[in-house]
Order: structure tokens, then C-alpha cells, then sequence
């Protein structure tokens, strides 16, 4: 199994599906699961914001799209 790595946590779970597609469209491998809020609580964000996870050997490059994709959504 693999390890993971949260790439990037924001407040908008909608940015961050749009995020998630992103990164798979570019072959990466995110999770799906908990961008939709919190367990047992959908919509509910907690105060950190949600995050996006991706293997921890896709993490490096994964972020910097993500990065990169953020900044472009929130200008």
C-alpha cells in the first residue's frame, strides 16, 4: 500500500475537485475521498481547510500543478 501526502489543503472543496480531476488528467493519483468534508458531515469544512493527498512519490511534482492550478483559480 502506498504512503501518501497531502499536496495542498484549502477552504473551497469545490477548487478542490476541480484540483483532483486535474492531477488525474495528468496521470497522477489522488484520493477522492475527503474532499467532500468532514466524515459523516458533508460540506462541513474544518478550519484548516481539506485536503488533496497523492502518493508520496507523485507528491513533488503533483504539487507544483497544484500550486500552479490554485493560483490560477483563486486570481
Amino acid at each position: 500500500m502506498a504512503n501518501f501526502e497531502t499536496i495542498l489543503t484549502h477552504r473551497d472543496s469545490n477548487i478542490l475537485r476541480v484540483i483532483v480531476v486535474a492531477l488525474k488528467a495528468h496521470g497522477f493519483h489522488p484520493l477522492e475521498e475527503g474532499i467532500s468534508g468532514l466524515p459523516g458531515m458533508p460540506g462541513v469544512t474544518p478550519p484548516k481547510g481539506l485536503g488533496v493527498q497523492v502518493p508520496s512519490e507523485e507528491a513533488q511534482d503533483a504539487r507544483l500543478l497544484a500550486q500552479a492550478l490554485l493560483e490560477e483559480m483563486t486570481r
